[in-house]
Formats: structure tokens, sequence, C-alpha cells
């Protein structure tokens, strides 16, 4: 397709897509002579990741150059490919870290939740892993604030985590192409950590509502339910 059909098909501006092309946040198109290129399906893919970064994710464009880099090295095998994508997406402040009592208490309750959940490769990665850093100073902060955060409070959020991770690596399985696949899972954390924040919370509305009911009732009867 030509850059004029790309953009009508993406949504997004003829404009927008040379500065991505300028940026190298998106492949150049196959040249058809000197003043002419055509795009395909991976443009318009990657146009989507693109936006997803920059326009969901807020991510600068340089951090968003060194997350799709990743996504193409076809250096790597998937496992690091992924993980060297993922490591790159931004974290939001987790507060200041250190070597403190807490810290070092929240760092030994973090591993006794990896070895009670049997994630022994995240845990031979350990300090190495951005994530890991972070999970740790939030675990960290909460101790320091008084409220009990040990391993035995982590497992059950852990085991639920494990099962949403499998199921998007099936989901990322069916694409065809190892980029594809990567650039799903990029795509997934960026736009599905919002939705699972979002099921959380509505989850324990509901499960409030189903214990406590509404506007003080007890024995989870609602309003709906005593109405005549």
């Amino acid at each position: 397709m030509r850059l004029s059909e790309l953009s009508e098909a993406s949504g997004v501006s003829t404009a927008t897509i040379k500065y991505y092309l300028r940026e190298g946040l998106l492949p150049p198109g196959h040249r058809v002579h000197a003043t002419r290129a055509s795009y395909d399906a991976s443009h318009l893919r990657r146009l989507r990741l693109v936006r997803a970064l920059i326009q969901v994710g807020k991510v600068p464009v340089a951090t968003a150059r060194e997350i799709l880099a990743a996504v193409d090295d076809e250096s790597l095998g998937l496992t690091m490919r992924l993980g060297a994508a993922l490591w790159s997406l931004p974290r939001p402040p987790a507060g200041p870290d250190g070597e403190d009592e807490a810290a070092r208490e929240a760092a030994a309750e973090v591993d006794r939740m990896l070895v009670e959940v049997g994630w022994e490769r995240v845990r031979e990665l350990g300090p190495l892993s951005p994530v890991h850093r972070s999970l740790v100073t939030s675990v960290a902060a909460l101790r320091r604030l008084g409220y009990p955060c040990d391993a035995a409070e982590l497992v059950p959020y852990a085991r639920q985590m494990a099962g949403v991770a499998a199921h998007e690596l099936d989901q990322m399985e069916q694409y065809p192409e190892e980029v594809e696949r990567v650039e799903s899972a990029v795509a997934a954390a960026v736009l599905y950590e919002p939705v699972l924040l979002d099921l959380h919370r509505l989850a324990q509305e509901e499960e409030s509502q189903r214990r406590y009911g509404l506007a003080g009732q007890e024995g989870g009867t609602t309003e709906a339910e005593s109405a005549p």
C-alpha cells in the first residue's frame, strides 16, 4: 500500500508516519522508485504497537526505540528477545529504595515467595531483573508503613498471575512469526495491564457487595433483591 493508504488504514496521519520513519520507530517501506515506497501488513502492525507505546503507555520516543530494537533483534532467542523488550518498558516510580532492614526483609520475603510458587528461573535472575527490584522496593515500602506483606501474602497473587501469564503466552503463540509474537506480548503488557487493574477493582466491588450488601445492608442482600 502507499503511504496515504497506510495512513488511512491505521488512522495515523502521514506526517506522524513520516516522523516515526525518521525516528526509526517504523521500518522503511519497500522502495518502488526514487521517490516512492510501498508498505505492507507488517508496517500496519508496527504502527499499532508504536501508538500503543506512545499514546497509551506514554513511553518516550527514545524508550520506544529501545523496546522496538529488542523486538527486532533476531540474534536473541524468543525468551531473551521478549525479556529484553519487557525490561525496557518504563515502570511507575516505586519510591525510595535502600538497604535498611525493611529492604532486606522484603528481598527475603520475595525470595521465599519465588521458592513457594516454583519460579526458579526468575529467582536465578534476581536483582538483575528491573521487575524483581521494583517488587522488592514496593514490598519494602509496605513493610515500612506497617502493612503485612510477606511471602504468604504474595503467593496467592503470584499464583493468579501465573494463570494470566499462561493465557497471554497462549495468545501470543497464535502468531506465526517470532517478531509478531514479541510485538503482541509488548502490546499486551501496555494495553492489558490497565485492564487487569480495572478487573481487580471491579472484583473487589463485586466481592464486597456480595459479602456486605449495599447501603449498610448485611448478609449480602442488595436493594434490588429486597424490593417488593
